[in-house]
């Protein structure tokens, strides 16, 4: 059963009711406009005490595996520190909205100085072999700005800017060039030039070395080809 914040400015406590999501969790969940629906675990949490009074944040039982859906179609799976810690368990739940036509994710996870060494695996992971978007953030009160953020640009101009696009690759334009920024030898600066060559990031992993050159020049190009061509387990 859904339940809202008590806490939370602005809830409305006459909102539609939820879609039922299917068994495995990796289907469209009806999401009032403005809205965002979270998983009931993050009740209470710092993340969500970070949206208050900011977003009308309503709270569902059984989202597994989804943390955060930001409309009907785009949600957010978030990686903690201790999770990331603890070993390869967060890459099932990728996997299966990955695998999901019904979904698309972005996967926010937590780079702190503890978790940091473990970040190359799950960014290796989340953009080489599963093509997702991959936003690192510092906190839980960073994460909170940031969906925050994307549910405003989700928002402001539903009709020019869809969050989501046709082809599962592409998201929102701010979180894949936050994502691509990540890549070795890219930065904020290269990633809108790559972007504008190359739209998704199956096409710059796809990229060939004087494809990149092209854009950011032989030693980013280098870098950036050699992160896409480690070898995929």
């Amino acid at each position: 059963m859904a339940r809202t914040e008590p806490g939370f400015q602005g809830q409305d406590r006459s909102r539609p009711p939820m879609e039922s999501n299917p068994p495995d969790g990796t289907g469209p969940m009806h999401v009032p406009f403005g809205h965002i629906v979270a998983n009931e675990k993050w009740r209470g949490s710092q993340l969500a005490q970070g949206m208050q009074g900011k977003i009308k944040l309503v709270f569902e039982d059984g989202l597994t595996p989804v943390d955060f859906y930001l409309s009907s179609k785009s949600c957010i799976l978030y990686i903690t520190e201790a999770e990331l810690v603890a070993g390869n368990g967060y890459r099932k739940r990728l996997v299966r909205v990955r695998n999901s036509n019904k979904l698309q994710g972005i996967v926010v996870v937590e780079k702190t100085q503890m978790s940091e060494q473990y970040f190359p695996a799950v960014q290796k992971f989340t953009v080489l072999d599963l093509g997702m978007v991959l936003l690192p953030v510092a906190s839980q009160m960073e994460a909170s700005c940031l969906i925050i953020q994307l549910v405003q640009e989700q928002t402001r101009e539903p009709s020019k800017n869809p969050f989501l696009r046709k082809k599962r690759a592409l998201v929102s334009e701010p979180a894949l060039l936050r994502s691509v920024q990540q890549i070795p030898g890219v930065g904020k600066v290269k990633a809108p030039l790559l972007l504008q060559r190359f739209p998704s990031i199956q096409q710059l992993s796809n990229a060939s070395l004087r494809e990149l050159e092209a854009v950011v020049g032989p030693a980013a190009a280098q870098r950036i080809h050699a992160f896409f061509s480690q070898p995929r387990h």
